[in-house]
């Protein structure tokens, strides 16, 4: 049986999670009120930071959901975003959806699995 680690753990969920050489972590929004491009931006720096804690990078991600409270209005900018963040013949499997997010304020959320090396 392997140990599970948890970081930055709160109340109601750690903000990741390490099991069996996978790092999960929880979803990540960005400051409410912004752009979609500011939202993204601050959420991947937030997955830089969680990765690094966990002891990895963005290099071992293995999925991402990308969840857009509009996608019509937010996946070019987004994409764009995300594009020149994600590490170049390292990105991951993703898939982008539609949904309400915890208030209207959010635009973005990204939740994502890594790798340890």
């Amino acid at each position: 049986m392997s140990d599970i680690t948890r970081l930055e753990t709160g109340p109601r969920m750690s903000q990741a999670v390490i099991h069996n050489g996978v790092v999960y972590l929880a979803g990540q929004v960005g400051t409410p009120g912004g752009s979609v491009t500011e939202q993204t931006q601050a959420i991947l720096a937030s997955i830089d930071r969680l990765l690094v804690e966990a002891g990895t990078d963005k290099t071992r991600l293995l999925t991402a959901q990308i969840w857009l409270s509009d996608i019509g209005a937010g996946f070019a900018d987004m994409n764009a975003a995300w594009e020149a963040w994600a590490a170049k013949g390292h990105t991951p499997a993703r898939w982008t959806g539609e949904a309400k997010l915890a208030t209207p304020d959010y635009k973005v959320e990204i939740i994502v699995t890594a790798a340890l090396p």
